[in-house]
């Protein structure tokens, strides 16, 4: 059955968009809803009547899906859930558990829109997912799962020497000092001698 969107339905289409769907989902569903009318002549001249008014109300999503798609790529968001040594969660992460992440970064996103692999996190981790916008647009969620129970390694310092004080500075001088003159000594000793034996 051909039908005409009043609004964007998921998975079917845009407003204004001519969709063919099963005849129980138009008559049991769309229909009733008031997301669709039947496509005939009346409802085709309604809509080529507001097109102009529905193209830039696209136009205008386009753009809004756009600037929060670059929001969401540059927002990677941490969620906190206990779990076992092995990393496996007591619990799961869910898509409404991302969409509240993403809410306070000040992002709003229905959870509907947020597509988790087997649409549940188990374990923790690092994970990147598709966030659906408008018409054929999605976003890269950076996701982390961590345990907060769990404690980060600790990085071993390198222990800096500590600087020579201006006490062992002294010593060190005057240890030198004393040995250049006892090397003094001992070498106008043997010119002593030396000149001492020429002379004889």
């Amino acid at each position: 059955m051909k039908i005409i969107l009043n609004q964007d339905v998921k998975n079917l289409g845009e407003e204004g968009d001519i969709c063919e769907v099963a005849r129980g989902y138009a008559r049991n569903y769309l229909i009733p809803q008031g997301f669709a009318v039947p496509c005939t002549k009346k409802y085709i001249a309604i809509v080529e009547s507001r097109r102009e008014a529905i193209e830039k109300r696209k136009e205008e999503k386009r753009k809004e899906a756009l600037s929060l798609k670059d929001r969401i790529n540059e927002t990677p968001v941490t969620i906190q859930v206990s779990a076992g040594d092995t990393g496996k969660l007591f619990g799961s992460v869910t898509s409404a558990m991302v969409a509240d992440a993403l809410a306070a970064q000040g992002i709003m996103v229905e959870k509907k829109f947020i597509e988790l692999p087997n649409h549940f996190i188990k374990m923790t981790g690092d994970y990147s997912i598709k966030v659906k916008l408008y018409a054929q647009e999605s976003a890269d969620l950076q996701v982390s799962v961590v345990d907060p129970n769990q404690k980060a390694p600790v990085k071993e310092e390198k222990k800096e020497e500590a600087p020579a004080t201006e006490e062992s500075t002294q010593e060190e001088t005057t240890e030198e000092v004393a040995a250049e003159t006892v090397e003094t000594e001992v070498t106008e000793e043997v010119s002593s001698e030396e000149t001492e034996k020429t002379e004889a």
